[in-house]
């Protein structure tokens, strides 16, 4: 049986303010006071890790020492079939020391530019770890194609080069409340709340 959150005060692991923003939103409901591992000053860790689960589990059990709180860590990626699941867990790492996922975008058009398969999918890890050392995982994915030019202004990382299956938008032309609906991180978030929330 998963185990029911109660906490007052829940630490985003995460110094990305587009992701901490969606995340808060999406906890909004449940009354739980959020603040981010940014707003505490708590260092980023290592993500040494060579799955998605076990960075955000590193992350999420980073921040909950660094602050004796619970804290939630999402390590989300895009995986892009025709280079062998890349940049997958180096999604971040892509967009260089400045974070310009300009740049990462740009690096896929380039590395997608010889071949005719653009399927692609995102994935979401959701880890929440208690104060105590336990941790819940929860894991969302969502499938699509890759697009050129980037379209969209909206959403934050590869969104703007992504359509998901069934859409004929980019994540980064989705509304806030329409992308949190569908998108691989609300698929996470469901199962969590499911588990722990309900």
């Amino acid at each position: 049986m998963p185990r029911q959150f109660t906490e007052q005060e829940l630490v985003i692991a995460s110094h990305n303010p587009g992701k901490v923003r969606e995340i808060g939103e999406l906890l909004a409901p449940f009354g739980a006071n959020v603040i981010s591992a940014g707003d505490l000053n708590l260092p980023e860790p290592d993500e040494t890790g060579d799955t998605f689960v076990a960075n955000a589990e590193l992350k999420a059990l980073a921040s909950m020492q660094g602050s004796n709180l619970a804290a939630l860590a999402d390590d989300s990626g895009l995986c892009v079939n025709a280079l062998g699941g890349d940049p997958g867990l180096n999604s971040a790492r892509w967009a260089g020391p400045s974070k310009d996922f300009n740049i990462a975008m740009a690096a896929v058009h380039y590395k997608l530019r010889d071949f005719n398969d653009k399927s692609a999918y995102f994935v979401c890890v959701l880890a929440l770890a208690w104060p105590d050392g336990h941790v819940e995982t929860f894991q969302g994915q969502i499938t699509g194609q890759i697009v050129e030019p980037a379209r969209g202004l909206n959403g934050f990382g590869y969104d703007a080069i992504f359509i998901p299956d069934g859409y004929d938008i980019t994540f980064g032309e989705f509304e806030a409340e329409a992308k949190a609906a569908i998108a691989h991180r609300a698929v996470a978030f469901d199962q969590l709340v499911k588990a722990c929330f309900a």
